[in-house]
């Protein structure tokens, strides 16, 4: 069984009433954005509130949370009010396709750990399923509300496994979103394959720029200096 919370240097997660737990994508992500003083952040899909919290840690900015999962959402406002930002970070229970109709708000920076399976075979569970699979929020959907909420000098990042990423890249460019980051994930040293990639998309073709972390070194748990060095404001460990 998962924990019910999960401590960093600087809140606490509590997580039993959501689908999905505290996983190393969302802490991947959080970790690697770059705020660059954005004043009003959005975080796409925010579950328990971890990647809100990240930010709100190092960052002064405005930043909300969006999810659609009731249970979620109510997790996520519970995080943030135990934590020392709940001034600063707001939870939306709501879709984000309703949100883009609804809003006047353009932020300067979106990030999103999304549901990603395109095709894969259903979770058990109704919330584990919106948490993991695309149906409720189709990557074209998502692009499409990130360019109508993003500033026009903003940024979007998002996480994906490695063939949903290139999938996402081809549609974010037939849309107008120009890949100017990116990050390859290995879990391990001793294993070639990539499983996520994390990509930052901006409207103005920019210069690009890309690497690749590797996790763990030759066993479980014995982790790279490069990932200590990506997260060690957050991991207790670390």
């Amino acid at each position: 069984m998962a924990n019910q919370h999960f401590a960093f240097k600087q809140f606490i997660i509590r997580q039993e009433q959501c689908a999905m737990k505290v996983g190393t994508d969302a802490v991947l992500l959080g970790a690697w954005v770059k705020t660059n003083g954005a004043k009003r952040i959005l975080d796409v899909g925010t579950g328990t509130g971890v990647i809100a919290l990240m930010l709100a840690q190092r960052t002064e900015a405005l930043i909300d949370g969006i999810d659609i999962e009731d249970l979620a959402c109510a997790q996520a406002e519970e995080n943030v009010r135990l934590s020392p930002w709940s001034e600063q970070v707001r939870i939306l229970h709501h879709s984000l396709q309703g949100y883009c109709e609804e809003t006047t708000t353009r932020y300067d920076l979106i990030v999103s750990n999304p549901p990603y399976f395109l095709d894969s075979s259903k979770a058990s569970g109704l919330e584990r399923t919106t948490a993991r699979h695309a149906d409720l929020l189709p990557h074209v959907e998502l692009i499409d509300s990130v360019i109508c909420l993003l500033d026009r000098k903003g940024k979007f990042c998002v996480i994906l496994p490695v063939k949903e990423a290139a999938i996402f890249r081809e549609l974010a460019k037939e849309k107008g979103l120009h890949l100017s980051k990116l990050l390859r994930v290995r879990t391990r040293i001793d294993k070639e394959t990539e499983k996520r990639h994390l990509m930052q998309f901006e409207f103005s073709p920019s210069s690009f720029s890309e690497e690749t972390i590797v996790i763990e070194k030759d066993e479980r748990h014995s982790y790279t200096e490069e990932y200590k060095e990506l997260t060690k404001d957050y991991y207790l460990a670390f």
